[in-house]
């Protein structure tokens, strides 16, 4: 029998899975590391936890494992997008990583859009520029630490160091580097006009592969840390958003997800990369070869129910706090939230706009909070899903993947919301699992990644929209649409008290 092992270099931990070809998962570890945000609006962390903790999860994995290391043939990675790593001209890192999460760079975003063109970014990269990507970051870098700056020789994205550090070879591939705003998405490769806008060569750029190329194999020190063979492949890997569509079968036209998790995103499969959605929704390569994906994100959805229950009902699980939200009407007895705690993204793309109940009256219990919560992440979702539905998408099947499909009452709230059959998987490990099956696809275990996902994933259920439920949704939709705009004033005049 032969192995493969997916890493996953999420924001708060990395995820380690052992998968045989069937796709059962033979061992799990998860390892975390710290965040840092000294500021408001700052996030960062030190690449060298990534690959400590990554090295110290795959040796606890080999030890775990019952087998012979050498029948472990190949490793792909899966990790959090958009995140900036500078390297001097030794490939030394020069600071913290900056994250997807941080939003300090506002400023420098209207200087991108005045110094290239808001429509021309748009052309180029498919995609507004945003505080979370990777360019404004660079900028940032540039002329808040301008010494510092001008040591850095290239840059790559966090699963594209820690691989670095795993095999001494440099690339990026595709589809995290169509997060960075400096990528020409349909004709795959860096936009020499932008690089030039800013002053840097494109040899500033790294090489670029695509996400199941074979990039290496381990360096002799990570074997002899793990215990793992120095003749394991190691293949590119993808963002964690195009692992997530290879683990959950988005891979032909009209597959979508929904992923509840720190943020949530709604994704669907874009055979071409010439569709215009006028930069509403994100547009991105996949992990497929020549593939695309569309996709909205809600800054804030599984984070907005952690926070609920952390503030409101710390002595409460996840289980006892939606336990009975079944039980509370479609509309939480008219009360409204919107998740936009730490701001937003789509279609909103703000990062001062905060979260709201509307509607709070003394009849209201916990209950009603809860699902109301639930219901106003599920609408921030569903924003995605109109675009694309209004840009001649038909969606009616949607794969819930996450935090979300783990309790029922929200998966039938999903199908009512979306208006679309709501489909849990049988085992679901999102990105870890897309990356597992490239590594599978790059050692020759399937011909493809889609014949990969048929003999992998299997439905466990289906939640149907309750038309009576779909009615009531499709009018309190527009009231949930209608907060932001009459929020937005008052967030902003709120700035000045914030600390």
């Amino acid at each position: 029998m032969s192995y493969v092992i997916g890493v996953d270099l999420g924001t708060s931990a990395v995820k380690l899975l052992l998968v045989n070809p069937s796709g059962e998962v033979v061992e799990e570890v998860s390892k975390e590391y710290p965040l840092y945000q000294e500021k408001t609006g700052y996030s960062e962390q030190n690449p060298e936890d990534w690959v400590e903790q990554t090295i110290a999860g795959l040796k606890e994995l080999v030890d775990k494992f019952s087998g012979n290391p050498s029948d472990i043939e190949g490793m792909s990675f899966s990790g959090q997008m958009h995140g900036l790593v500078l390297l001097d001209e030794n490939n030394h890192v020069l600071r913290n990583a900056i994250l997807w999460n941080d939003t300090r760079t506002t400023e420098q975003c209207q200087k991108i859009n005045e110094m290239v063109g808001q429509e021309k970014m748009i052309q180029i990269t498919k995609n507004p520029v945003l505080e979370g990507f990777t360019l404004p970051k660079m900028i940032w870098v540039q002329e808040n630490e301008p010494e510092l700056f001008r040591k850095a020789k290239t840059f790559v994205l966090p699963k594209d160091y820690l691989r670095f550090r795993l095999t001494n070879e440099l690339h990026m591939e595709y589809s995290d580097a169509a997060g960075t705003s400096m990528l020409d998405i349909h004709a795959k490769k860096w936009s020499k006009e932008i690089c030039d806008t800013f002053g840097w060569d494109l040899s500033f750029c790294p090489p670029l592969v695509n996400s199941h190329d074979h990039v290496g194999t381990l360096t002799k020190d990570v074997a002899e840390r793990t215990g793992l063979s120095e003749h394991t492949d190691v293949f590119a890997g993808g963002a964690d958003n195009a692992c997530g569509a290879i683990g959950s079968g988005i891979l032909s036209e009209g597959k979508t997800f929904a992923s509840f998790g720190t943020s949530g995103v709604v994704l669907s499969y874009e055979p071409t990369g010439d569709k215009d959605y006028q930069g509403k929704v994100h547009y991105f390569n996949h992990g497929e070869p020549n593939a695309y994906y569309a996709m909205g994100v809600t800054l804030s959805a599984g984070y907005s129910l952690s926070w609920f229950k952390n503030t409101f009902a710390q002595d409460e699980d996840f289980d006892q706090l939606l336990d009975g939200i079944g039980d509370v009407p479609v509309g939480a007895n008219g009360l409204l939230f919107t998740p936009y705690i730490v701001g937003e993204r789509t279609p909103h793309a703000d990062a001062d706009i905060r979260g709201s109940f509307i509607g709070m009256d003394h009849s209201h219990t916990m209950k009603d909070f809860a699902r109301a919560v639930l219901e106003g992440i599920t609408f921030s979702l569903h924003e995605s899903i109109a675009i694309f539905r209004e840009n001649g998408k038909q969606i009616d099947t949607i794969y819930s993947i996450g935090g979300g499909a783990k309790n029922p009452d929200w998966l039938q709230m999903q199908a009512d919301i979306f208006n679309a059959n709501v489909v849990k998987l049988k085992t679901e490990q999102g990105p870890g699992m897309g990356a597992a099956m490239l590594a599978g696809y790059g050692v020759g275990w399937y011909d493809s990644l889609k014949q990969a996902a048929d003999k992998i994933l299997e439905a466990a259920e289906t939640y149907q929209p309750i038309p009576n439920h779909v009615t009531q949704y499709q009018k309190l939709f527009p009231l949930y649409q209608h907060v932001y705009s009459e929020t937005k004033g008052l967030n902003q005049s709120l700035m000045e008290f914030r600390k």
